[in-house]
């Protein structure tokens, strides 16, 4: 079984579309699932609390993020994690690790994006104003 398909069931890579640089995948992922991609990483679906994505490429979750998110886990530090809900328990972006501020609730009604800023994780509001 190759990569892209490693630590998934049966019936999750029925669910799985995909070409050399992007895998989407059309279910929520739930703890204990883990997911690896040498690429960019679309989720339609929510990231559950328990459950990773690692992504050597962008990380989009069309769903809320609560889970481990790594974007650019060989080093591209241009990579990017978007998500309707931004609150993951630990997020990665290249070799940059953050994690949410103990008892700190975000509430936004707008999707956001993480990405590296002056060499620190920042998370705006999409579409962010460059």
């Amino acid at each position: 079984m190759d990569d892209r398909r490693r630590n998934t069931g049966r019936q999750m890579l029925d669910e799985i579309e995909g070409d050399e640089n992007t895998i989407l995948i059309r279910r929520t992922l739930r703890s204990g699932q883990k997911f690896y991609y040498n690429g960019n990483v679309v989720v339609m679906g929510d990231v559950n609390p328990g459950a990773e994505v690692v992504a050597t490429g962008n990380v989009i979750v069309m769903g809320q993020m609560r889970g481990m998110v790594h974007a650019g886990a060989e080093g591209d530090e241009s990579a990017t994690v978007m998500a309707f809900r931004l609150q993951p328990t630990q997020l990665r972006i290249a070799n940059h690790i953050t994690r949410p501020p103990d008892g700190e609730v975000a509430d936004s009604s707008a999707p956001e994006i993480a990405r590296i800023k002056n060499g620190v994780v920042t998370i705006e509001n999409y579409p962010a104003r460059t």
